[in-house]
């Protein structure tokens, strides 16, 4: 094979590639009304990531007012006990709450966007961009089957690994 056609064929290899590699736009909720999703969050499923690779359940987030930002504790069981991480979020100019910046490690901020939403606000879908990090939660330590099924397929339109989701057991419910 000529030098010029190798050349040619990686080139658009490398092309089409990174084509299909950017992730399309991703959707949030028109709204949110963060009165109403304040409170505590059960985690039903996520993509697995680092941070949360210690926690082997009962695994929750606690959202709370401020001031001008959110309050958010999140919380996990680990092999050797409970674990908790304290952060805060601001609210993403013109997002009408639909997006947030988390911090756990000041100055560093990581998306957080609320993709689906129940109207009564008894589960979320969040995510962000990127599609690494995504998560299900609910009011409740328990979600029934055809609701996280619907929320898995509704992850997978937006372009999250539907296969790589986990799910959470909760053994106890810390109130």
């Amino acid at each position: 094979m000529p030098y010029s056609l190798f050349l040619s064929i990686a080139a658009a290899a490398v092309w089409l590639a990174a084509c299909t590699s950017t992730p399309r736009p991703l959707a949030t909720v028109p709204s949110v009304d963060l009165d109403r999703y304040y409170g505590r969050w059960y985690e039903i499923a996520r993509l697995p990531n680092r941070f949360q690779a210690m926690c082997v359940s009962d695994t929750q987030a606690t959202y709370r007012a401020d001031g001008p930002t959110v309050a958010v504790v999140n919380q996990c069981r680990t092999a050797t006990g409970l674990e908790q991480a304290k952060g805060i979020a601001k609210v993403v100019a013109g997002s009408r709450g639909a997006r947030l910046k988390v911090s756990f490690f000041r100055p560093f901020y990581g998306d957080y966007w609320i993709l689906d939403l129940d109207p009564d606000y008894r589960w979320v879908l969040v995510g962000e961009p990127g599609r690494q990090y995504a998560w299900i939660l609910a009011r409740e330590p328990k979600l029934d089957a055809a609701t996280q099924t619907a929320l898995l397929a509704r992850a997978a339109e937006l372009g999250f690994d539907r296969q790589a989701f986990i799910m959470t057991p909760h053994t106890r419910v810390e109130r």
